[in-house]
């Protein structure tokens, strides 16, 4: 095995740059699955329903959701819950 010794400025300035680089390619990571959110529109085309049909499942429970201000978003994992729970077999 080979050894090589590096001043320890020049050892923590490469390690401030690993670090800086671990850092950037750490938000280039996409999101997982559970964490992605929908709005309205893209529910209501995932599902195939209106906008008051969804504001139906809402007021029932139907379907989980956070809202911010006027504006509603869905855990994509959620909207899979749905179809999930309202899948009819065939046959």
């Amino acid at each position: 095995m080979e050894v090589k010794m590096i001043e320890g400025k020049v050892y923590e300035q490469l390690r401030q740059c690993i670090k800086a680089l671990l850092s950037r390619t750490a938000k280039l990571r996409p999101k997982p699955v559970s964490e992605i959110w929908y709005n309205n529109e893209e529910v209501c085309r995932l599902l195939g329903v209106s906008l008051r049909t969804l504001q139906t499942y809402r007021d029932k429970g139907l379907i989980p959701y956070s809202q911010v201000g006027h504006k509603c978003y869905y855990k994509i994992k959620d909207v899979e819950c749905f179809i999930e729970k309202n899948r009819t077999e065939m046959g």
